[in-house]
């Protein structure tokens, strides 16, 4: 079955350290429709700390969904290719973004 490309739109994401296990996480990043707390289900490599440090932004084609009535969360499909992003980048996307929702 084919993905619905409709569902999918993009978010900007960026690894973050658990302060408690010390893992990294894929979450968003503030300032878009999903709050930054938000889970991002992806490609393990994203959270590999030998490939990108804490603090990488990327930018994923997700959609967001939950596993039988369970916490929500934002599905990016593990196949996509990983675009990161520099800090000037992330801040311009989200810049932009705010721009088409006013």
């Amino acid at each position: 079955m084919a993905r619905d490309t409709w569902a999918y739109r993009e978010v900007a994401v960026e690894s973050v350290s658990n302060p408690v296990t010390g893992v990294l996480e894929i979450h968003p990043m503030a300032g878009q429709a999903f709050a930054p707390t938000l889970s991002v289900h992806c490609a393990r490599k994203l959270t590999d700390p030998t490939l990108y440090p804490p603090g990488t932004c990327f930018l994923l084609s997700a959609k967001l969904t939950d596993r039988l009535g369970g916490e929500p969360y934002l599905y990016a499909w593990h196949g996509d290719p990983v675009v990161v992003l520099s800090r000037a980048q992330a801040k311009k996307f989200l810049a932009e973004y705010r721009r088409i929702r006013i």
